[in-house]
């Protein structure tokens, strides 16, 4: 075992040795969150002029949407879910709720493969139309409503176990994305398992409901280190960054996943980032409210639209109308289905010249996973960016940086495809047309960031 194999061991090993100390740090999040979730929501609107370290507030929306969100996500690419089972508030109180809880069953409805599609969906367009990352009522509505519903789902089922965060959670399906291109995971090696007669250690509580014997990946296991020495056979290792996407990406049944990676993390999340910079939703705005004053209907252009159901801040000059609700809505949800309709013929385009069919198509559409996480990097990190800007910082620097991740991004996801293909065994005169299929997807996601950092600007 090399030298890197064996730390990455001991501190897997002392993961589980130290499941207090853990503990304790996950009850340390909870209060920290809870403090910045309710005190801000309790309090006046902040003033035009205020800052992050004169005003609760805006520094809790800095440390919401400018910190936690974006670094939680790169946290997937470089440790895996491990974000999930040390430091997740949510997950921690669901866990909590379910130790003292009824103890009942899954129910056959919870196990659907397209819960965490829906949830991030709607959770993703629900935010926009209440401004969720510029007030903090809609934080403590969106994120506190997730977790009393987590603590609830927790109470409600299984015992000690996180069922919330397994079949519901809005974010969990993206972090089971992301996570797969992390270097290192939790190894199992199942024959040493078996051979193993004892004596074990005592079994893990494993709160996600993972299979541990047959786990080969990072996708759904939360990295909390309870099962790390179980048996001989489980422990934290380096690995090839792209193995569980090239060679283990072939072994999915469930076809949601990929949905949520195209339609979501990349269409819907782009326009949900970009319509306050587009023009076209302003054309369409004003094409619709002219259509609708030419026929004498007016109430769209009422704003009397509660502030949980649509932005309603007179006092920051800041109220959408029911147009603007459904405008914003119409514009989000096209930006999904054009965007993930494209994307989805290409790689079946992809899948037809290489003479594989749709098991190519949802093997190879994982390869665009580093090309949506970098999209929902830059656009939640746009909010650190304005909000540091609004501190005087000038930020020359990030730019460039954008342009740099996104051509990174971009060249892994081909890389990606071309090993892909390969591990298939698609022939030397099918790859270049396959590999052509996979630039042409990627082609309007750039072409979708170049607008909103560049274009519109």
């Amino acid at each position: 075992m090399s030298t890197a194999s064996s730390r990455l061991a001991r501190l897997g090993d002392g993961m589980r040795r130290h499941a207090g100390l853990i503990r304790g740090l996950q009850w340390a999040v909870v209060l920290f969150y809870a403090v910045l979730l309710i005190v801000p929501a309790c309090l006046d609107l902040p003033q035009p002029q205020a800052r992050m370290f004169d005003d609760l507030a805006v520094f809790a929306q800095f440390v919401f949407w400018g910190i936690w969100w974006p670094f939680v996500l790169l946290s997937m690419v470089l440790f895996g879910r491990l974000w999930c089972g040390l430091f997740c508030p949510e997950g921690a109180l669901s866990e909590w709720a379910s130790r003292h809880g009824r103890g009942r069953g899954v129910p056959r409805w919870m196990r659907w493969g397209g819960w965490p599609f829906v949830a991030f969906c709607m959770t993703t367009l629900y935010g926009q139309l209440v401004s969720v990352y510029d007030y903090a009522l809609p934080a403590l509505l969106i994120l506190g409503g997730s977790t009393v519903a987590a603590m609830l789902v927790g109470f409600l089922y299984g015992r000690g176990k996180r069922v919330w965060c397994r079949y519901l959670c809005p974010v969990s399906g993206v972090f089971s994305l992301l996570a797969r291109l992390a270097p290192m995971h939790f190894r199992v090696d199942e024959e040493r398992w078996l051979a193993n007669a004892g004596p074990h250690l005592p079994t893990p509580n494993c709160a996600p409901l993972i299979d541990i014997r047959r786990m080969t990946g990072c996708a759904e296991c939360h990295s909390c280190g309870r099962c790390s020495g179980q048996r001989g056979a489980v422990a934290l290792s380096p690995r090839w960054p792209n193995e569980e996407i090239v060679v283990h990406g072939q072994h999915t049944e469930n076809p949601w996943p990929v949905r949520l990676l195209l339609f979501g993390v990349i269409g819907l999340a782009m326009g949900a980032f970009n319509w306050t910079l587009s023009p076209w939703f302003i054309a369409l705005k004003q094409m619709s409210a002219e259509w609708l004053v030419e026929r004498g209907i007016v109430w769209p252009l009422e704003s009397d639209a509660p502030w949980w159901l649509l932005t309603h801040y007179p006092q920051n000059n800041d109220v959408f109308t029911w147009l603007d609700g459904g405008v914003l809505a119409v514009y989000v949800l096209a930006w999904a289905l054009l965007m993930g309709g494209w994307l989805t013929a290409m790689l079946r385009l992809a899948g037809r010249l290489s003479g594989r069919g749709r098991a190519l198509y949802a093997h190879l559409a994982q390869a665009l996973i580093p090309l949506g996480g970098c999209g929902l990097f830059l656009g939640l990190s746009a909010t650190t960016v304005k909000l540091l800007r609004y501190e005087g910082l000038a930020l020359a620097w990030v730019q460039p940086a954008r342009a740099l991740m996104l051509a990174g991004a971009c060249a892994w996801a081909l890389w990606l495809g071309w090993r892909i293909v390969r591990r298939r065994g698609v022939s030397s005169l099918r790859q270049p047309g396959v590999l052509a299929c996979l630039a042409l997807a990627c082609a309007p996601v750039l072409a979708g960031w170049w607008l909103m950092f560049w274009g519109w600007n």
